[in-house]
């Protein structure tokens, strides 16, 4: 999180101001950290991004961070799930309808990946999955072809993990 864009958030989208925004800033800004081994240790650097790690505002920051995320995969008609830094997005479709929700998906994906990027964020296309589910009826109405995530294709998968929970589609 950077902390000039999490100040700004803070006093534009929840109006905090006065003596509450300053006890943040003074919180985030101007930590310093190095690296020690044994006796060693590298130059103090000036923290521009993040929390204290451990910290019990770390979380919540986040999720203040990140709130516009969910406006922005809702206002593509599709649903968000976030736990803590992970981002889930689905909708439901008639199988026929499958290729709309490929190309809404598409989109909402490249949307999401602009607004990590403007906010110091980064989506990790190696960690992305796209799972179809349906009944054993319908799934040769379901897309076999890659998704573009960002410049990258994704595979549609038949297990996907989640938390470390292992996934099945109903294929």
């Amino acid at each position: 999180m950077d902390h000039d864009i999490l100040i700004r958030r803070l006093k534009t989208s929840y109006g905090l101001s006065g003596m509450v925004l300053q006890w943040f800033q003074a919180y985030l800004v101007g930590r310093s950290q190095c690296v020690r081994t044994g006796l060693s240790a590298s130059l103090l650097t000036l923290i521009v991004c993040g929390v204290p790690q451990g910290s019990v505002l770390g979380p919540i920051l986040f999720l203040l961070y990140t709130a516009d995320l969910i406006l922005l995969i809702q206002g593509h008609g599709l649903c968000p799930h976030l736990y803590t830094d992970d981002t889930h997005i689905y909708g439901f479709f008639r199988p026929s309808a499958s290729l709309e929700l490929q190309n809404t998906i598409t989109n909402c994906v490249d949307d999401v990946a602009r607004w990590m990027r403007s906010n110091r964020l980064q989506l990790n296309t190696a960690k992305t999955e796209i799972l179809w589910s349906t009944t054993g009826r319908h799934s040769h109405q379901l897309p076999q072809l890659p998704l573009r995530v960002s410049t990258d294709e994704v595979t549609p998968a038949s297990v996907i993990r989640d938390l470390g929970i292992s996934t099945p589609t109903s294929r």
